[in-house]
């Protein structure tokens, strides 16, 4: 057996199965250390290793939401070794399709499954009742079951601080986002974005196009050079190509890279990336069941977990602009600063948020509006 099968959307549908996949004439797509000494199968005696899955809902590729992913995945095989074996299911649509994988993945034997994408919230559940002795991890939603639970990134904290950049370093005053699908996830970040940048820039206004999908290469391209050709001089990303970071590289204008470090494909460009790092909380899920001390729940890390954070800094930032983002992270991390602490108005004017409060996790899960100095609507 192999410790990880890169798995392809047009497989997975055509056979409708991954027990083929296991085949011993079956090609793996990469091998490790784990692989050699991870030959027993998952059915059999005590002692073999823990089969854990990962579904993608776009492929590995080198930069990105799925790319984070893959290396937190990554970072689990290297801690375990062979305790575990690692299946990763790329470029798997929203819905029908993901439920059908979740079912393959635990027929043949896992028994531990991300789901890393909001949209496989509902098939996610559908299949943890299903089977009842598996535990299913999913990624950005908000429900759980006795054997499901939810973890996210707080990539807000994120957002936040390369808005305090942005603000610094835009002259027209003018930020835009290209975005992904309108959930409060993605609202949150563009709020935030624009908070950061008002809080050394009250000036700022922000303007979001939305592509409605996670990963499409020629939509994000094309918002990105929307929105520059609007006067926007500072772009960020809630999508997972690095095509917005090369649009702005191509046109002289800045950009943030998003979820993994995207500072190779716009040197000139890029100002730091927002990261998410996924490896902490997988090696915690995982080493939880193999102890036998899983629990279902929810989980949102941050920056005080290291799950979240800036990364290559372009070498123009100012030093005393860098030691303001230091000094931002580190509020944040003690609690002293929260990125939607009062007073916060929407675009109409109207307070959300009274002075001296911040909001709840409850309330940030729930965001469906714009902070003022957001321009457009939020689709429907």
């Amino acid at each position: 057996m192999f410790d990880a099968f890169k798995l392809s959307a047009l497989a997975v549908l055509a056979s409708l199965s991954l027990a083929a996949c296991g085949d011993k004439n079956t090609a793996p797509a990469s091998t490790s250390a784990a692989a050699a000494s991870a030959s027993a199968p998952a059915s059999a005696a005590a002692g073999a290793p823990l089969k854990v899955g990962f579904v993608y809902i776009g492929p590995v590729g080198s930069a990105g939401w799925t790319y984070a992913h893959d290396l937190g995945r990554k970072e689990v095989e290297e801690k375990f070794g062979a305790q575990v074996k690692t299946t990763f299911v790329e470029s798997i649509p929203e819905g029908a399709d993901a439920e059908r994988v979740f079912r393959d993945l635990a027929d043949n034997g896992h028994k531990l499954i991300f789901g890393t994408t909001f949209g496989y919230m509902e098939a996610m559940q559908k299949t943890a009742k299903a089977f009842p002795d598996v535990k299913f991890e999913h990624a950005t939603g908000y429900k759980t079951a006795p054997n499901m639970n939810f973890y996210d990134s707080r990539t807000y904290e994120g957002a936040y601080l390369a808005g305090v950049i942005a603000g610094k370093m835009t002259k027209s005053k003018k930020l835009g986002v290209v975005a992904s699908i309108p959930i409060p996830e993605v609202i949150r970040n563009i709020n935030a974005f624009t908070l950061g940048a008002q809080s050394v820039n009250p000036a700022i206004s922000t303007r979001a196009v939305w592509v409605n999908k996670w990963f499409d290469p020629g939509k994000e391209r094309e918002a990105a050079l929307t929105l520059i050709g609007q006067g926007v001089d500072v772009l960020i990303q809630n999508t997972d190509s690095p095509a917005p970071i090369q649009a702005a590289e191509e046109k002289g204008v800045f950009a943030f890279g998003w979820d993994s470090d995207m500072s190779k494909f716009g040197p000139r460009a890029h100002l730091a990336s927002a990261v998410i790092n996924w490896g902490p909380y997988y090696k915690k899920t995982v080493g939880d069941v193999l102890a036998g001390t899983w629990q279902p729940g929810k989980v949102w890390w941050g920056l005080k977990e290291g799950a979240v954070g800036l990364v290559s800094f372009n070498a123009a930032l100012p030093a005393d602009l860098k030691q303001l983002v230091e000094q931002k992270s580190t509020e944040i991390k003690s609690d002293k600063l929260h990125p939607f602490q009062g007073p916060l108005q929407d675009q109409s004017g109207a307070e959300k948020v009274a002075a001296g409060k911040q909001m709840n996790d409850e309330e940030l899960r729930a965001m469906n509006w714009y902070v003022k100095g957001v321009e457009g609507a939020i689709p429907k």
